[in-house]
Protein backbone atom coordinates (compact mmCIF):
# COMPACT_ATOMS: atom_id res chain seq x y z
CA UNK A 1 0.00 0.00 0.00
CA UNK A 2 2.04 3.51 -0.61
CA UNK A 3 0.95 6.28 0.97
CA UNK A 4 -2.21 7.90 -1.57
CA UNK A 5 -3.43 4.64 -0.99
CA UNK A 6 -2.82 4.86 2.88
CA UNK A 7 -4.51 8.25 3.45
CA UNK A 8 -7.49 6.92 1.05
CA UNK A 9 -8.08 3.66 3.07
CA UNK A 10 -7.67 5.95 6.30
CA UNK A 11 -10.48 8.32 4.90
CA UNK A 12 -12.84 6.20 3.59
CA UNK A 13 -12.88 4.18 7.31
CA UNK A 14 -14.38 7.60 8.86
CA UNK A 15 -17.62 7.30 7.02
CA UNK A 16 -18.97 4.49 9.42
CA UNK A 17 -18.09 7.06 12.19
CA UNK A 18 -21.06 9.44 10.71
CA UNK A 19 -18.26 12.03 8.96
CA UNK A 20 -17.72 12.44 5.40
CA UNK A 21 -13.66 13.28 3.89
CA UNK A 22 -12.69 14.94 1.35
CA UNK A 23 -9.16 15.12 -0.35
CA UNK A 24 -8.53 18.58 -1.20
CA UNK A 25 -5.35 20.64 -3.32
CA UNK A 26 -3.47 22.54 -0.53
CA UNK A 27 -2.64 26.18 -0.96
CA UNK A 28 0.34 26.74 -2.96
CA UNK A 29 0.76 30.00 -1.38
CA UNK A 30 1.10 28.53 2.04
CA UNK A 31 5.19 28.61 3.63
CA UNK A 32 5.50 25.03 3.90
CA UNK A 33 3.63 23.32 1.05
CA UNK A 34 4.94 19.78 1.44
CA UNK A 35 2.06 18.65 3.37
CA UNK A 36 1.38 14.81 2.55
CA UNK A 37 -2.11 15.89 1.32
CA UNK A 38 -5.28 18.66 2.86
CA UNK A 39 -8.46 17.27 3.63
CA UNK A 40 -12.19 18.53 4.93
CA UNK A 41 -13.61 16.37 7.23
CA UNK A 42 -17.63 16.93 7.71
CA UNK A 43 -21.12 15.63 9.45
CA UNK A 44 -23.99 17.45 8.20
CA UNK A 45 -23.35 20.98 7.89
CA UNK A 46 -20.09 21.31 10.35
CA UNK A 47 -16.87 21.10 8.68
CA UNK A 48 -12.85 21.70 9.46
CA UNK A 49 -10.41 21.75 7.31
CA UNK A 50 -7.31 19.56 8.05
CA UNK A 51 -3.55 18.87 7.00
CA UNK A 52 -2.84 14.86 6.46
CA UNK A 53 0.99 13.84 7.82
CA UNK A 54 1.00 10.47 6.42
CA UNK A 55 3.19 8.43 8.68
CA UNK A 56 4.29 4.20 8.63
CA UNK A 57 4.55 2.14 11.35
CA UNK A 58 3.53 4.86 14.45
CA UNK A 59 5.65 3.43 17.48
CA UNK A 60 6.51 5.24 20.69
CA UNK A 61 10.52 6.04 19.60
CA UNK A 62 8.66 7.39 16.14
CA UNK A 63 6.08 9.96 18.59
CA UNK A 64 8.68 12.92 19.23
CA UNK A 65 9.27 13.25 15.79
CA UNK A 66 5.82 13.15 14.62
CA UNK A 67 4.73 15.60 17.14
CA UNK A 68 7.18 17.65 16.04
CA UNK A 69 6.45 17.60 11.98
CA UNK A 70 2.72 17.77 13.09
CA UNK A 71 3.65 21.42 15.07
CA UNK A 72 5.42 22.77 12.05
CA UNK A 73 2.46 22.24 9.37
CA UNK A 74 0.08 23.49 12.33
CA UNK A 75 2.42 26.52 12.10
CA UNK A 76 2.59 26.55 8.62
CA UNK A 77 -0.77 26.31 7.46
CA UNK A 78 -2.75 27.12 10.43
CA UNK A 79 -5.23 24.28 10.59
CA UNK A 80 -5.43 21.20 12.34
CA UNK A 81 -3.31 18.20 11.73
CA UNK A 82 -4.42 14.61 11.12
CA UNK A 83 -1.97 11.66 11.53
CA UNK A 84 -2.78 9.09 8.96
CA UNK A 85 -0.87 6.10 9.58
CA UNK A 86 -0.86 2.02 8.96
CA UNK A 87 -1.97 1.05 12.78
CA UNK A 88 -1.93 2.79 16.11
CA UNK A 89 -2.02 0.38 19.76
CA UNK A 90 -3.77 1.39 22.51
CA UNK A 91 -0.84 2.82 24.41
CA UNK A 92 0.16 5.17 21.16
CA UNK A 93 -3.43 6.41 21.04
CA UNK A 94 -3.43 7.26 24.71
CA UNK A 95 -0.11 9.16 24.06
CA UNK A 96 -1.22 10.86 21.26
CA UNK A 97 -4.74 11.90 22.40
CA UNK A 98 -2.69 12.96 25.80
CA UNK A 99 -0.30 14.73 23.49
CA UNK A 100 -3.97 16.31 21.57
CA UNK A 101 -2.42 14.82 17.87
CA UNK A 102 -5.46 13.37 16.32
CA UNK A 103 -5.44 10.91 14.37
CA UNK A 104 -6.65 7.72 11.99
CA UNK A 105 -5.44 4.19 11.14
CA UNK A 106 -6.36 1.78 7.99
CA UNK A 107 -7.86 -0.43 11.26
CA UNK A 108 -10.41 2.34 12.01
CA UNK A 109 -8.71 3.38 15.26
CA UNK A 110 -9.35 6.84 15.60
CA UNK A 111 -9.15 10.32 17.64
CA UNK A 112 -10.64 13.21 16.40
CA UNK A 113 -11.71 16.59 18.16
CA UNK A 114 -13.93 19.32 16.66
CA UNK A 115 -16.60 21.24 17.26
CA UNK A 116 -19.71 19.21 16.76
CA UNK A 117 -18.09 15.75 17.36
CA UNK A 118 -15.64 13.79 19.20
CA UNK A 119 -14.21 10.15 18.14
CA UNK A 120 -11.63 8.44 20.33
CA UNK A 121 -11.66 4.31 19.11
CA UNK A 122 -8.75 2.24 19.73
CA UNK A 123 -8.08 -1.23 20.06
CA UNK A 124 -9.59 -2.27 16.23
CA UNK A 125 -6.93 -5.37 14.87
CA UNK A 126 -4.63 -3.94 12.22
CA UNK A 127 -5.35 -4.86 8.73
CA UNK A 128 -2.65 -6.54 6.78
CA UNK A 129 -1.82 -4.43 4.01
CA UNK A 130 0.26 -6.52 1.66
CA UNK A 131 4.35 -7.06 1.95
CA UNK A 132 6.40 -4.25 2.34
CA UNK A 133 8.10 -2.50 -0.49
CA UNK A 134 11.60 -2.76 -0.03
CA UNK A 135 12.97 0.46 2.30
CA UNK A 136 14.59 3.25 -0.36
CA UNK A 137 18.65 3.51 0.03
CA UNK A 138 17.88 6.84 2.09
CA UNK A 139 16.04 4.71 5.10
CA UNK A 140 18.75 2.25 5.47
CA UNK A 141 21.64 2.55 7.84
CA UNK A 142 24.17 3.72 5.11
CA UNK A 143 21.50 5.93 4.24
CA UNK A 144 20.63 7.53 7.44
CA UNK A 145 24.79 7.63 8.49
CA UNK A 146 25.20 10.02 4.94
CA UNK A 147 21.78 11.92 5.50
CA UNK A 148 23.59 13.04 9.37
CA UNK A 149 26.82 13.72 7.65
CA UNK A 150 25.24 16.02 5.25
CA UNK A 151 22.81 17.70 7.68
CA UNK A 152 25.78 18.25 10.31
CA UNK A 153 28.41 19.97 7.43
CA UNK A 154 26.09 20.92 4.78
CA UNK A 155 28.81 21.74 2.25
CA UNK A 156 29.97 17.77 2.23
CA UNK A 157 27.13 17.40 -0.57
CA UNK A 158 29.14 18.89 -2.76
CA UNK A 159 32.34 16.52 -1.67
CA UNK A 160 33.83 14.01 -4.11
CA UNK A 161 31.54 10.34 -3.19
CA UNK A 162 34.74 9.06 -1.32
CA UNK A 163 35.40 12.32 1.12
CA UNK A 164 31.12 11.51 1.71
CA UNK A 165 31.99 8.15 2.55
CA UNK A 166 34.91 9.05 4.93
CA UNK A 167 32.60 11.22 6.62
CA UNK A 168 29.83 9.11 7.13
CA UNK A 169 31.60 6.10 7.69
CA UNK A 170 30.08 3.84 4.82
CA UNK A 171 31.07 1.79 2.13
CA UNK A 172 32.10 3.97 -0.88
CA UNK A 173 29.69 1.81 -3.38
CA UNK A 174 26.64 3.17 -1.22
CA UNK A 175 27.25 6.64 -1.68
CA UNK A 176 25.65 7.65 -5.18
CA UNK A 177 22.48 5.14 -4.42
CA UNK A 178 22.06 7.27 -1.59
CA UNK A 179 22.25 10.29 -2.99
CA UNK A 180 20.04 9.30 -5.84
CA UNK A 181 17.47 8.83 -3.66
CA UNK A 182 18.09 11.86 -1.85
CA UNK A 183 17.63 13.84 -4.98
CA UNK A 184 14.52 12.46 -6.10
CA UNK A 185 12.72 13.21 -2.62
CA UNK A 186 13.71 16.95 -3.01
CA UNK A 187 16.41 17.14 -0.44
CA UNK A 188 19.32 17.16 -2.81
CA UNK A 189 19.72 19.71 -5.64
CA UNK A 190 22.53 19.08 -8.61
CA UNK A 191 23.18 21.74 -11.13
CA UNK A 192 25.67 19.88 -13.53
CA UNK A 193 28.51 19.18 -11.55
CA UNK A 194 27.80 20.64 -8.36
CA UNK A 195 25.46 19.11 -5.42
CA UNK A 196 23.69 21.06 -2.84
CA UNK A 197 21.86 19.93 0.62
CA UNK A 198 18.24 21.38 0.30
CA UNK A 199 18.07 21.02 3.91
CA UNK A 200 15.30 21.93 6.41
CA UNK A 201 13.39 20.97 9.00
CA UNK A 202 11.16 18.71 7.62
CA UNK A 203 14.21 16.93 6.74
CA UNK A 204 15.55 17.52 9.84
CA UNK A 205 12.31 15.47 11.26
CA UNK A 206 12.00 12.88 8.55
CA UNK A 207 15.60 11.75 9.52
CA UNK A 208 14.78 12.22 13.12
CA UNK A 209 11.68 9.40 12.85
CA UNK A 210 13.63 7.09 10.82
CA UNK A 211 16.95 7.18 12.76
CA UNK A 212 14.57 6.16 16.19
CA UNK A 213 12.87 3.31 14.08
CA UNK A 214 16.18 2.14 12.74
CA UNK A 215 19.32 3.00 13.48
CA UNK A 216 19.22 4.01 17.10
CA UNK A 217 18.38 1.03 18.90
CA UNK A 218 21.44 -0.27 17.17
CA UNK A 219 23.61 2.29 18.94
CA UNK A 220 23.02 1.17 22.27
CA UNK A 221 26.06 -1.01 23.45
CA UNK A 222 25.96 -0.40 27.69
CA UNK A 223 23.81 0.49 30.53
CA UNK A 224 24.81 1.29 34.08
CA UNK A 225 23.81 2.36 37.38
CA UNK A 226 25.94 4.99 39.63
CA UNK A 227 25.98 6.61 42.96
CA UNK A 228 27.43 9.79 41.52
CA UNK A 229 24.26 10.28 39.33
CA UNK A 230 23.96 14.05 40.99
CA UNK A 231 26.99 14.77 39.88
CA UNK A 232 27.61 14.12 36.54
CA UNK A 233 28.51 17.72 35.35
CA UNK A 234 31.48 17.41 37.38
CA UNK A 235 32.28 13.95 35.56
CA UNK A 236 35.66 14.62 33.58
CA UNK A 237 35.29 13.18 29.94
CA UNK A 238 38.06 13.29 27.22
CA UNK A 239 36.10 14.72 24.19
CA UNK A 240 38.18 12.72 22.36
CA UNK A 241 37.53 9.54 23.75
CA UNK A 242 33.62 10.38 25.57
CA UNK A 243 30.54 12.90 24.51
CA UNK A 244 27.61 13.86 26.40
CA UNK A 245 24.67 12.82 24.14
CA UNK A 246 20.99 13.29 24.57
CA UNK A 247 19.24 14.85 28.25
CA UNK A 248 22.66 15.94 29.64
CA UNK A 249 24.12 17.04 26.20
CA UNK A 250 20.92 19.13 25.94
CA UNK A 251 21.00 20.18 29.35
CA UNK A 252 24.54 21.66 28.58
CA UNK A 253 23.15 23.47 25.95
CA UNK A 254 20.08 24.90 27.18
CA UNK A 255 20.04 24.92 30.95
CA UNK A 256 16.49 23.91 29.97
CA UNK A 257 16.62 20.45 31.19
CA UNK A 258 17.25 17.98 34.16
CA UNK A 259 18.54 14.54 32.81
CA UNK A 260 16.54 11.39 33.52
CA UNK A 261 19.20 9.31 31.88
CA UNK A 262 22.71 10.29 31.08
CA UNK A 263 23.74 9.31 27.37
CA UNK A 264 27.64 8.56 26.60
CA UNK A 265 28.85 8.25 23.16
CA UNK A 266 31.93 6.50 22.71
CA UNK A 267 33.58 3.50 21.13
CA UNK A 268 34.76 2.43 24.49
CA UNK A 269 33.96 3.27 27.60
CA UNK A 270 37.63 4.29 29.47
CA UNK A 271 37.98 2.00 32.88
CA UNK A 272 39.26 4.79 34.74
CA UNK A 273 35.76 6.70 33.91
CA UNK A 274 33.98 3.44 35.39
CA UNK A 275 35.60 2.91 38.52
CA UNK A 276 35.82 6.83 39.16
CA UNK A 277 32.02 7.26 38.87
CA UNK A 278 31.40 4.10 40.15
CA UNK A 279 29.52 2.64 37.38
CA UNK A 280 27.72 -1.04 37.90
CA UNK A 281 26.57 -2.78 34.68
CA UNK A 282 23.15 -4.02 34.29
CA UNK A 283 22.99 -7.39 32.66
CA UNK A 284 19.07 -7.59 33.25
CA UNK A 285 16.10 -5.40 32.07
CA UNK A 286 15.51 -2.68 34.24
CA UNK A 287 13.00 -0.35 34.75
CA UNK A 288 15.40 2.57 34.44
CA UNK A 289 19.01 2.26 33.45
CA UNK A 290 20.55 5.36 34.49
CA UNK A 291 23.80 5.65 32.59
CA UNK A 292 23.48 4.86 28.82
CA UNK A 293 26.41 3.72 26.63
CA UNK A 294 25.99 4.71 22.95
CA UNK A 295 28.52 4.12 19.65
CA UNK A 296 28.97 6.29 17.43
CA UNK A 297 28.09 5.67 14.25
CA UNK A 298 29.53 8.55 11.98
CA UNK A 299 33.06 8.82 10.53
CA UNK A 300 36.01 10.56 11.79
CA UNK A 301 36.67 12.48 9.29
CA UNK A 302 33.22 14.08 9.88
CA UNK A 303 33.59 17.97 10.83
CA UNK A 304 30.83 18.64 12.87
CA UNK A 305 29.77 21.64 11.88
CA UNK A 306 27.34 23.31 14.72
CA UNK A 307 28.04 21.58 17.10
CA UNK A 308 27.79 24.55 19.59
CA UNK A 309 30.01 25.80 22.05
CA UNK A 310 30.81 23.07 23.94
CA UNK A 311 33.66 19.80 22.66
CA UNK A 312 32.25 17.57 25.02
CA UNK A 313 28.84 17.21 23.20
CA UNK A 314 27.93 15.06 20.11
CA UNK A 315 26.06 17.43 17.68
CA UNK A 316 22.99 19.07 17.87
CA UNK A 317 20.98 17.29 15.31
CA UNK A 318 21.86 14.24 17.27
CA UNK A 319 21.03 15.46 20.55
CA UNK A 320 17.70 16.83 18.82
CA UNK A 321 16.58 13.42 17.32
CA UNK A 322 18.02 11.47 20.82
CA UNK A 323 15.21 14.14 22.45
CA UNK A 324 12.22 13.07 20.29
CA UNK A 325 13.27 9.64 20.71
CA UNK A 326 12.21 9.51 24.34
CA UNK A 327 9.02 10.65 23.40
CA UNK A 328 8.94 12.20 27.14
CA UNK A 329 7.09 15.86 26.85
CA UNK A 330 10.11 17.28 28.62
CA UNK A 331 12.46 16.05 26.11
CA UNK A 332 10.33 17.34 23.28
CA UNK A 333 10.05 20.56 24.71
CA UNK A 334 14.03 20.67 24.58
CA UNK A 335 14.24 19.33 21.59
CA UNK A 336 12.57 22.32 20.15
CA UNK A 337 14.86 24.77 22.10
CA UNK A 338 18.21 22.99 20.64
CA UNK A 339 16.13 23.31 17.24
CA UNK A 340 15.77 27.34 17.75
CA UNK A 341 19.51 27.68 18.99
CA UNK A 342 21.40 25.65 16.97
CA UNK A 343 20.07 24.35 13.82
CA UNK A 344 16.87 27.07 12.77
CA UNK A 345 19.56 28.75 10.71
CA UNK A 346 20.97 26.04 9.05
CA UNK A 347 17.50 23.93 8.64
CA UNK A 348 14.89 26.63 8.33
CA UNK A 349 11.37 25.20 8.99
CA UNK A 350 10.40 26.68 5.48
Amino acid sequence: MNEADLIATALAGLTPLGLKATLQKGNPRAAHPRADAFARIAKGKAHVDVVIEAKRNATPAMLGAILAQANAQVLAHDKHVILVTDYVTPPVADRLRAAQQQFIDVAGNAYLEAPGWFVFVVGRKPVRTGAPKHAAKGATPAGMKVAFALLCDPALAGAPYRTIALAAGVALGAVPGILADMRENGELVVLGKIRRLQANKRMLDHWAMVYARTLRPRTLTATYTTENFRDWEKWKLDPRQVKWGAEPAAALLTRHLRPGILTLYTEKLPVKMMIDQRLKPLHAPADVALVEVRKPFWGATLTLHGAGPREDTVPPVLIYADLLATGDARCIETAQQVYDDYLARLLPAA
